[in-house]
């Protein structure tokens, strides 16, 4: 499976992707993440209301290889989480940049967005993993 990066994303050190969207950022787990993951079984998110702080880990994903904590690229307040991926976690597999979302904050710091990578860098260290 060919990787792919979409280029309306910023990317994570930790593999996470915020993609703007208006006022509110959609964040997902990069294609990368996902395929060194191998077959995802369990995704934990947090509740709607919970502010998260860059840096910090706000779930987890688990699948057969290993259990990953889920970090926060950037600051913001969650104002949905992708309930597909919790009842179908294979989800994020199919579809990590559309139906495999996880969460949509409410954006607090746009330096923060600025501060992660583009989908080129982001594409040239991953592809030396």
């Amino acid at each position: 499976m060919a990787l792919s990066f979409p280029a309306d994303c910023r990317y994570a050190d930790s593999h996470e992707y915020v993609r703007p969207e208006a006022d509110t950022w959609r964040l997902g787990l990069s294609a990368f993440a996902i395929d060194q993951l191998g077959d995802i079984v369990f995704v934990e998110l947090p509740e709607v209301g919970t502010s998260l702080r860059k840096g910090q880990s706000f779930g987890s994903v688990e699948s057969v290889k290993a259990v990953e904590d889920l970090i926060a690229p950037v600051s913001g307040e969650v104002v949905a989480r992708n309930e597909a991926v919790l009842a179908s976690p294979e989800e994020l597999q199919n579809d990590p940049y559309g139906e495999g979302w996880l969460l949509v904050i409410r954006a607090q710091e746009a330096a923060e967005l600025e501060a992660l990578m583009d989908a080129a860098t982001y594409g040239g260290k991953v592809a030396g993993h």
